[in-house]
């Protein structure tokens, strides 16, 4: 019964935090945390990508 009532009670806060904080300030978190993120093809492929365009960029040049 613990548990859930700490669930509930953390689910509460973070609403009110969200509620309490203005709309511009949350757009220009998100606006920030979408900059920061790193492209898709390195978060499904990790460094993948990047050697297979460093391996067909000197392939290219000779």
């Amino acid at each position: 019964m613990a548990k859930s009532d700490d669930l509930v009670k953390y689910i509460t806060q973070q609403v009110v935090t969200y509620i309490d904080t203005p709309k511009e300030v949350r757009q220009q978190a998100k606006a920030t945390s979408k900059e920061q993120r790193e492209g898709w093809q390195t978060r499904w492929f990790g460094m993948l990508p990047l050697a297979m365009r460093m391996l067909i960029g000197r392939k290219s040049e000779k």
